[in-house]
């Protein structure tokens, strides 16, 4: 019975992998239609559903909103998934501002608003608050306090943890408002009856408006005044960038698509001009550019999307379930006759990879595997062993599967930004921790596997916290040749010097703390952080050289002592340098092993510490709250260190009393 449990294991949670891939159906509201409809927003196009998932991760650090806690502990809370609260954001803002999903933890930041402290009976949890709860003094104070913070202090290193949660929480503010402005101003009660309004008062408001402009005789002020009160509220669905949901009327790409406030206002006046006559922003415009724009005013209709967007909006907002899902039918249709049909299997796409979260999947795979890999150390068992092997290898092809759909959605390489390179170092170790497991079949290459393969995906989730982790590419980063060469392959570097110094760390723990610890183990254990750190030392120097190659083409200098080119560097003549002093015979086993650990603080300076100086070519992704949890790594890996200076004679493995053993 016990030779047939790995294979029970494995193809229970082989089940629960693919019973996530079959698509859920909508049960009242069409929410899933609705997330796969496109819109762009960070410069690229992406589903509402990655729209919703993202900005709700961002505001409340997950993708779905608890509105109501569980008042009992046989209850269950009442939670919504990120399409619908973005589409009450957006439609029913009234509702959405009563609900509890801006994260907030720093207490003087709570101290400064007047937040509620826990208070479970009134449904308070201490950490998430809603926008009404900030009121308008709130508000006030946290916008000015994070001007006079970003005025004061553009040096980021100068900010505190008060700082860092007072420009966080304004962000999420920011991003609330620009939702919530998205389809229509905030308080609008019907938006297509809005828009007919609108359109009735724009021959006679636009025949004023030229007549006025041109001084070609008397002009009606009353028209004047209600077409530009319509504009001067429409412009709210424009001036604070929202995201862009009506595409171009002949199809194209995201650079064509309008905000709703464009598709309102240009037909009739031209959004440049109104920008140039309300100064928002202030603009001047060529006195050629004006007087055609004048001379033009009027004369188109507005875009067919705008309907559509007004009927989705009402019926959604009026809880009329059949017409609202008519609208989104009706829309997609419309979407496919301007031959958008790549556009919509592309969202399709992406809509099932968020929903099937393959990397959430893989991360639970290696923790389960884990425990039976520490079941295998301690009663020997070869069932447990296997069944670790072989989640481990279906938590790494989910994995792979992630990465693979993940560069088809994007059409680049699979690292990109920092997120990205988490969930790659994490593959490559897995790889690296299989390959080691195929040869010395003790369980120590899975337990380099489970460890390091979750330990990225939690890295990644909470770089994943800052919003969308496929934003578009800054310009000098935008070429895939030297994505798929210069950044795999130094990434590559990164997992196999992160795999030698997770080897040592186990020859420390195990050889201190435990009697588990054998010589033929620690020669086992010796053999592979060697041959790991010459496959770390190569591709770390390759990637290196391929690095000042791109930087020769994309910046014309080869090498330019950038903080990540400096690390990058470090990390090769760490590597060098371990291998040169076993070579040299300066270190045997145990310093090989403390100066592999060693590296784990080299690369990872080079991997994160980098970024948070915020200088440098390289910065892309800085992230002020990553200091903390660097410096904990830090500190953790010296405490290692010490530990592997310790005599061995004072180890447990090692005592006379357990050689005696």
């Amino acid at each position: 019975m016990k030779q047939r449990i790995p294979l029970i294991v494995v193809a229970l949670f082989a089940l629960w992998i693919l019973g996530a891939l079959v698509p859920r159906r909508d049960r009242e509201y069409a929410f899933g239609a609705f997330g796969r409809l496109p819109v762009v927003f960070n410069g690229r196009l992406q589903p509402f559903d990655s729209l919703a998932r993202n900005s709700l991760t961002r505001i409340r650090e997950k993708e779905t909103a608890n509105l109501e806690p569980a008042k009992a502990w046989y209850e269950s809370p009442k939670i919504i998934s990120a399409t619908e609260w973005l589409l009450t954001v957006m439609t029913r803002p009234e509702v959405a501002d009563g609900w509890k999903v801006f994260r907030v933890d720093h207490p003087e930041l709570k101290a400064m608003l007047k937040l509620p402290e826990p208070n479970p009976p009134a449904g308070e949890d201490g950490k998430h608050y809603s926008w009404n709860q900030f009121g308008e003094n709130g508000l006030k104070q946290i916008e000015e306090s994070a001007r006079n913070i970003q005025e004061n202090k553009k040096d980021s290193s100068l900010r505190n943890a008060f700082d860092n949660a007072t420009l966080g929480l304004y962000e999420a503010m920011t991003l609330y408002l620009r939702l919530k402005n998205t389809i229509h101003p905030q308080d609008t009660a019907r938006f297509a009856a809005e828009i007919a309004e609108y359109q009735k008062t724009i021959p006679a408001g636009v025949k004023a408006f030229q007549q006025r402009m041109t001084g070609s005789g008397p002009f009606d002020t009353n028209a004047l005044t209600e077409v530009f009160g319509h504009a001067e509220r429409f412009f709210v669905t424009l001036r604070g960038e929202p995201p862009l949901l009506v595409p171009p009327a002949a199809g194209g790409d995201s650079f064509a698509w309008q905000r709703m406030g464009e598709a309102l206002l240009e037909p009739s006046f031209g959004a440049p001009l109104l920008k140039h006559l309300m100064r928002v922003p202030k603009a001047e415009l060529p006195a050629e550019t004006v007087a055609e724009l004048i001379r033009t005013a009027g004369t188109r209709p507005l875009p067919p999307a705008v309907g559509h967007w007004a009927a989705m909006a009402d019926t959604f907002r009026e809880s009329q379930t059949a017409s609202f899902n008519a609208a989104v039918a009706d829309y997609t249709a419309y979407l496919e006759s301007l031959r958008l049909g790549k556009a919509l299997v592309k969202t399709h796409r992406e809509q099932r990879y968020n929903g099937f979260a393959p990397f959430s999947k893989a991360a639970a795979l290696y923790l389960v595997a884990f425990l039976f890999g520490c079941g295998f150390w301690f009663n020997f068992a070869e069932w447990s062993r296997r069944t670790s092997l072989n989640l481990v290898r279906l938590a790494f092809v989910v994995h792979t599967l992630g990465l693979i759909v993940r560069m088809w959605l994007e059409g680049r390489p699979p690292v990109t930004n920092l997120y990205s390179s988490a969930i790659f170092i994490g593959w490559g170790a897995v790889g690296l921790g299989l390959i080691l497991e195929s040869f010395w079949k003790n369980a120590i290459g899975l337990a380099v596997a489970t460890v390091i393969g979750f330990s990225t995906q939690i890295v990644a989730h909470n770089l994943a916290l800052g919003g969308d982790t496929m934003v578009m590419l800054q310009a000098v980063l935008d070429t895939n040749f030297w994505l798929a060469t210069h950044v795999v392959i130094v990434t590559l570097g990164y997992s196999a010097t992160f795999v030698a110094g997770f080897l040592a760390i186990l020859y420390v723990v195990l050889g201190f703390f435990t009697k588990v610890m054998t010589a033929d183990m620690g020669r086992s254990l010796s053999r592979m952080v060697y041959g790991i750190l010459c496959f770390a030392t190569l591709f770390s120097f390759v990637g290196t050289v391929l690095g000042g190659i791109w930087a020769d083409q994309s910046w014309g200098r080869f090498w330019g002592w950038d903080p990540k080119e400096n690390g990058a560097l470090i990390i090769v003549l760490w590597n060098a340098l371990i291998l040169h002093a076993r070579w040299g015979g300066m270190v045997r086993e145990r310093g090989i092993m403390n100066l592999a650990i060693f590296g784990n603080i080299v690369t990872s300076w080079s991997w994160f510490g980098t970024n948070l100086l915020g200088v440098g070519l390289h910065s892309y992704g800085f992230m002020s709250g990553a200091f903390t949890a660097l410096m904990v790594f830090v500190a953790s890996q010296c405490v290692l260190i010490g530990l592997g200076l310790i005599p061995q004679a004072k180890w447990r493995s090692f005592s006379k009393a357990s050689a005696a053993a």
